[in-house]
């Protein structure tokens, strides 16, 4: 496992494997997912401006060497970047966040660098001239100056087909690849304008408050430092390396579910190992109104955690959030929330709703 940023050397646990053949990687995907789900969007980037503001309070507090868990599309490569896991699980209701993320792993795994990583995921030819020092304005900007191409999405597509399905063995059915056709079609269509959209479908540019992709990959933390998976090459190296040794296994699952997380759960035990992080985003606002978080909260409690095991939680002033954490320009805050404090919280009757489980985030 390679050196992670900010020299945070994952720790020495566990049996956790250091690299899973194409076969355990898929079989694992295969035995903990559940069926596929509905969710109000496809969320095919993150609607949240802060979600790199508790990036070094979370370097801090989460140990390094766990497994790491989360939820919805590439805002968790920044912070599985940020907590130094030796390996991580992708946990969404809806199979189209899978089928992302796989397109996210064989772009990646074909791609040496960021460059070529922006290129093959908007079909743009690569300009010449980019630098490995660039910063992520000067790599958006380098880009912003070349066209999509249709006919390099056409040979992108295929190369993607062909990593996943030819040269992984994962079987994936033509619904799958017919998913996963739309998903990139998207990022063609809006370009780096892409944003999360409330429209259904292949995503879309949004409503104009939501953060666009650039937006997202060019933010930094407060003191104004860049911390995402494009920030440097140093970066995108430290998270090829998961995706090149299977690390980072997407399943369908949802958080209330009978099999996912548990199944998740009794996988890092069996292998002597932690939950470090697991960011639900708000997630458990949706589970409260459909009735399901208490048994989220059954399925949190059978998981292994430290008293390091963080949540990450995207929270609202509107449900009564007064942490320290800065609000975005839509009211939400991201917050940390240490999860034996959460599991203690529950055995004592103290999140009887969102409101509260708001404003206990510190």
């Amino acid at each position: 496992m390679p050196l992670l940023v900010g020299a945070r050397q994952p720790a020495q646990s566990s049996a956790l494997p250091t690299r899973l053949t194409d076969q355990e990687f898929w079989k694992l995907s295969v035995d903990l997912s559940e069926p596929n789900g509905f969710f109000r969007s496809e969320n095919l980037v993150s609607n949240e401006h802060t979600f790199q503001y508790v990036l070094p309070s979370l370097a801090r507090q989460a140990k390094p060497g766990g497994v790491y868990l989360g939820v919805a599309p590439d805002q968790n490569f920044t912070y599985i970047l940020a907590t130094a896991p030796r390996m991580a699980f992708i946990v969404d209701v809806r199979r189209g966040n899978l089928l992302e993320h796989l397109l996210y792993k064989a772009i990646i795994e074909l791609s040496a660098d960021r460059a070529a990583f922006v290129s093959r995921l908007f079909s743009k030819p690569r300009p010449s001239g980019v630098r490995s020092t660039a910063t992520v304005e000067e790599l958006f900007e380098a880009f912003a100056a070349v066209d999509e191409r249709d006919d390099l999405y056409r040979e992108n597509l295929q190369a993607v087909k062909d990593q996943l399905v030819r040269r992984h063995g994962f079987r994936l059915s033509p619904a799958d690849l017919g998913s996963l056709e739309d998903i990139y079609f998207a990022f063609l269509r809006n370009g780096f304008g892409l944003r999360y959209a409330m429209t259904g479908g292949a995503g879309g540019r949004g409503r104009t408050g939501f953060p666009s992709y650039r937006d997202l990959i060019a933010a930094t933390d407060p003191a104004g430092v860049p911390r995402s998976y494009l920030s440097s090459e140093a970066q995108f190296r430290a998270l090829k390396a998961l995706e090149t040794q299977n690390l980072i296994v997407p399943v369908v699952g949802n958080f209330a579910g009978p099999k996912a997380l548990r199944g998740v759960g009794r996988y890092v035990r069996d292998h002597g190992s932690w939950i470090s992080a697991f960011y639900v985003s708000n997630v458990e606002q949706y589970l409260f109104q459909d009735g399901l978080f208490d048994a989220f909260a059954r399925n949190v409690v059978s998981l292994p955690l430290t008293p390091s095991s963080t949540f990450i939680r995207s929270v609202s002033a509107r449900f009564g959030y007064e942490g320290k954490e800065p609000l975005g320009p839509d009211g939400r805050a991201t917050a940390l929330y240490p999860m034996q404090l959460f599991v203690q919280d529950v055995r004592s009757g103290r999140l009887p709703s969102y409101y509260e489980l708001n404003r206990r985030s510190p």
